[in-house]
């Protein structure tokens, strides 16, 4: 039997003509953009995207002309092909290619006839696991593809998973001593009212930084206060708080570092958003020492998790 590992994940620029195919396909999923008419949530996208395109082409520009990423998908894809060759191994994006019809058409070609889905969200959201479930669940309805299926969705409690954290949060320390730092585990937010509505997202992060917390307690890796803050705040309409940017202003210590949580890759949120543009203001604020630390990425003991699920 031929069998597959499937990544879901939201997707990223290529270059930058793909910027605004990327906007346009976020804001115009309805599990972003809330709203019941169709053609409303059509107007406000596109109110978004003319609004945001410039800016944002601006700063993959600053990151080389595409998303992160991409790089890093393609090095994590190499590393699970090398640890599990007896799988096919593809990756499905949400908003940019390769989308979920493609891959899937793929591996209905090579008769493929069992997947493990795994969606690169460790904490389950509607506008990210959910969102990309749906879509790839659709693409198996277009092509009335029937293969058998495992889903492995919000692992954040999973032990290799954390694991991988602590170890790039150490690294990042190097030798320094822990005391003198303030951690700052950094979330994507979300418009509180989805979260109000009953998306788990909010209390499965506080979940995965009380597990973070009772590890880092393990290995006696002190740090003079541990935060949680949520990043990527856009538009008028509140969103969960605190903000990281509001974080860093009210800190008193002046040595920080951070984890971005609520990613498994590397991408424009953590290279640009908290390496560059928050750093910057870091610095007008004064901080002797603004440590961000890199994602799990392709580390050894996400590949391990990932050989505990096939």
């Amino acid at each position: 039997m031929k069998k597959a590992i499937v990544f879901l994940n939201m997707g990223a620029p290529r270059n930058l003509d793909e910027v605004e195919v990327f906007l346009k396909n976020m804001f115009m999923d309805k599990n972003i953009i809330t709203v019941k008419s169709d053609l409303l949530r059509w107007l406000i996208a596109n109110m978004i995207v003319f609004t945001r395109k410039k800016e944002a082409k601006k700063n993959y520009a600053l990151l080389g002309g595409a998303s992160p990423l991409v790089e890093h998908t393609k090095n994590f894809l190499l590393k699970v092909e090398e640890n599990f060759s007896s799988y096919k191994v593809i990756n499905i994006m949400r908003y940019t290619p390769l989308f979920a019809t493609d891959g899937l058409k793929q591996l209905l070609h090579d008769k493929v006839e069992e997947l493990v889905v795994i969606p690169l969200y460790p904490q389950y959201s509607t506008t990210t696991t959910k969102s990309s479930l749906e879509d790839f669940h659709e693409g198996l309805k277009k092509l009335n593809y029937t293969p058998k299926i495992k889903i492995i969705d919000r692992f954040y409690k999973d032990i290799n998973y954390n694991k991988a954290i602590i170890k790039n949060i150490k690294a990042k320390l190097e030798n320094q001593d822990s005391q003198k730092f303030d951690l700052i585990f950094s979330a994507h937010s979300l418009p509180q009212k989805i979260v109000d509505s009953g998306d788990p997202y909010q209390k499965e992060v506080e979940e995965n930084v009380e597990i973070l917390k009772s590890m880092l307690k393990e290995e006696n890796i002190e740090f003079k206060n541990i935060h949680l803050t949520y990043q990527s705040k856009l538009g008028p309409v509140k969103w969960l708080e605190p903000s990281f940017e509001d974080k860093l202003k009210s800190l008193e210590n002046r040595k920080v570092i951070i984890y971005p949580l609520s990613f498994i890759l590397d991408n424009s949120e953590t290279e640009f958003e908290l390496s560059i543009e928050y750093k910057d203001i870091a610095s007008d604020l004064g901080f002797e020492e603004y440590l961000v630390c890199s994602c799990i990425n392709n580390s050894d003991d996400f590949i391990q998790f990932i050989g505990a699920q096939l």
